[in-house]
């Protein structure tokens, strides 16, 4: 191995709330972690205005805020942060192997633990008029956001269970919810699609899409097009949620890390363990259930201490 080949004895692959609070704690135990941050430093809440859920913040905080912080806390115990992304890696499937990983195609190091939080990203229609309102009515989180939309007319875009549970949600906060389902049927259980039906103030259109989202800075409404008659009508909503999936940010892990069948990674009973000895999997990359700051940031203390147990193993086993 040559000399110029940097050593990390913890790396953190992806920030976010469950990169950077793992990073909190690998410092905090001497592990020296060094986290690169990935092409969206800071995960999907730098593009989320308003935090009102994360514990600690009675008076709410803005995403990128948020973000910041953590980060200034992780670097305040030691963690060297870095700006550059993970594009192949080599895990060594014995125990006390190095792991290799190259950054940004260039630079390669080797790594005795590996923390991967590289995140789900939300999949969008892909609308210019989406894109531009997005923070600013549009969203992929209903019960991230969808409290600042309390009393108000706003739609959703789905058709699974996802899109069902977050309608009923919206639902019991919001004044009324259309629901816009593609197809001529939900994909969701019968048993959602039940609770869809019977609650009074969401409406359901079939064979509908969304044409374009109107307004300038906010969402104002929607043009709907029903791709059964190419009809076009607008519906009035303040807010436009998007349920119609996320994307694990897994494919440059496929072959070699255990996997389900969407791609999220796979981590083993009540723990961040991978198929894998030393790499470690916390936040959405491997939750498509819970999906929320809080939750990752308690995956990310939780590969953290995993991290730090595997090394004592294998320092114990040298010694030995």
């Amino acid at each position: 191995m040559s000399d110029t080949i940097e050593k990390i004895k913890c790396l953190i692959i992806g920030s976010g709330p469950a990169g950077y609070t793992a990073a909190i704690y690998a410092a905090r135990a001497d592990m020296h972690p060094v986290l690169y941050t990935g092409m969206e430093p800071g995960g999907q809440l730098t593009t989320t205005t308003e935090v009102d859920n994360f514990p600690g913040y009675p008076e709410g905080i803005d995403g990128p805020s948020m973000m910041v912080q953590l980060q200034q806390q992780a670097e305040r115990f030691g963690t060297q942060v870095r700006f550059g992304m993970a594009t192949m890696v080599q895990f060594h499937k014995e125990v006390g192997g190095w792991h290799k990983v190259i950054i940004d195609s260039t630079t390669e190091v080797h790594a005795q633990t590996v923390i991967i939080s590289t995140g789900a990203t939300a999949k969008y229609l892909g609308l210019p008029s989406e894109q531009k309102l997005r923070g600013g009515g549009v969203s992929a989180c209903a019960v991230c956001d969808g409290f600042f939309f309390k009393g108000q007319d706003v739609a959703i875009v789905g058709a699974g269970d996802t899109a069902a549970e977050e309608a009923t949600y919206l639902a019991n906060i919001c004044k009324n919810v259309t629901m816009l389902v593609r197809k001529d049927q939900m994909r969701a259980s019968k048993a959602m699609q039940h609770r869809v039906n019977n609650t009074p103030n969401i409406t359901v259109l079939y064979n509908s899409e969304v044409d374009e989202v109107l307004g300038d800075t906010v969402v104002e409404g929607i043009r709907v097009y029903n791709n059964a008659t190419a009809q076009k009508t607008e519906v009035p909503v303040t807010g436009l949620f998007i349920a119609i999936g996320h994307k694990p940010n897994t494919d440059i892990f496929q072959g070699q890390l255990e996997m389900d069948e969407t791609g999220y990674l796979v981590t083993h009973g009540k723990s961040t363990k991978t198929n894998l000895p030393g790499v470690f999997a916390c936040g959405d990359v491997q939750d498509n259930v819970y999906r929320q700051a809080v939750t990752a940031a308690g995956t990310g203390c939780m590969a953290a201490l995993d991290a730090e147990r595997y090394l004592v193993s294998i320092e114990e086993h040298a010694v030995v």
